[in-house]
């Protein structure tokens, strides 16, 4: 049974199922929305783009993740996107194509800080439609792919703030302590803050450690 055990730190069984609930919460919406704006002769492929389920992962499973951050989510969807249509009108191999599509949107997506994993999908889009699919159109990075992006972004804010959880994460900085710290103190710190991170304990705990020396020789 180890091997279903959640991987991400500091995950409950509440953190769990207000994942699903949220993921279920926000797709439904999401795609309303779209269908709503957008009309409802429109074909669902136009309504809402498939790396959206991508998305809703990290918003709703891991919030406080910097990869799931409305920035991130909203701008590296739609700049992915951009580069999947210029892309597609640009290589004819699909296969080609992708790969230059995926590569670049990651350049990008890093350049403005809005790096998003679910962009990789979503630059593939494009490139796989084809030249003069309605996929690979100049409008796709705005519709649906940006108005996507906003409504799952605007609900996960709405659910988070009902469920207790905070979204968009906010920093706050905290004293540096002067004692050596092990898993046991790293342990109490993520169960104090009733959220999941996408980091590993170990990573974690090293990353204070070398912070918490650096600021005891700085002062």
């Amino acid at each position: 049974m180890k091997l279903f055990r959640p991987i991400v730190p500091g995950t409950t069984a509440r953190d769990r199922i207000l994942a699903c609930v949220g993921a279920f919460v926000g797709i439904v919406a999401t795609g309303l929305g779209a269908q709503f704006t957008l009309g409802s002769n429109t074909a669902a492929p136009m309504l809402m783009i498939a790396s959206m389920g991508a998305s809703a992962v990290l918003v709703f499973a891991v919030p406080a993740s910097p990869l799931a951050q409305p920035w991130p989510v909203v701008g590296g969807n739609v700049v992915s996107a951009t580069i999947g249509v210029a892309v597609a009108t640009l290589f004819d191999d699909p296969m080609f194509g992708g790969g230059v599509a995926v590569g670049t949107a990651i350049a990008m997506m890093s350049l403005l800080r809005c790096l998003h994993p679910p962009g990789g999908g979503t630059a593939l889009i494009p490139v796989l439609a084809g030249a003069g699919s309605p996929a690979a159109a100049w409008l796709f990075p705005l519709l649906p792919v940006a108005l996507n992006a906003i409504l799952l972004v605007a609900v996960a804010m709405l659910f988070h703030r009902f469920s207790g959880r905070l979204y968009p994460r906010v920093i706050t900085s905290v004293s540096t302590p002067r004692l050596s710290i092990n898993d046991e103190d790293i342990a109490h710190a993520l169960s104090q803050l009733h959220e999941p991170l996408d980091v590993n304990p170990v990573d974690l705990r090293t990353i204070a450690t070398l912070a918490a020396e650096h600021a005891r020789r700085r002062g």
